[in-house]
């Protein structure tokens, strides 16, 4: 039996509004950078471990009434 290994993929998660850098901890640890232009938009990015910790940190900012701008997977 081999175990599999997991290899995280960067992803960059944009949002309208802006997040108090407390909330990074809840995120996955995600570095949070506040984008200029109004509404203000906060672009999240970092390692997530899979899909279902991705749709995790999707809920959080929905439970946070975050609009959610776009979601990219960047190259490794």
């Amino acid at each position: 039996m081999t175990e599999e290994t997991h290899t995280s993929s960067i992803y960059q998660i944009r949002v309208e509004g802006q997040i108090d850098p407390k909330w990074s901890g809840w995120l996955n640890g995600l570095t949070m950078t506040l984008e200029s232009g109004l509404p203000p938009i906060t672009s999240l990015s970092g390692p997530v471990v899979d899909q279902a910790k991705l749709r995790g940190i999707m809920n959080q900012l929905w439970d946070m009434n975050l609009a959610i701008i776009s979601v990219v997977r960047m190259e490794s």
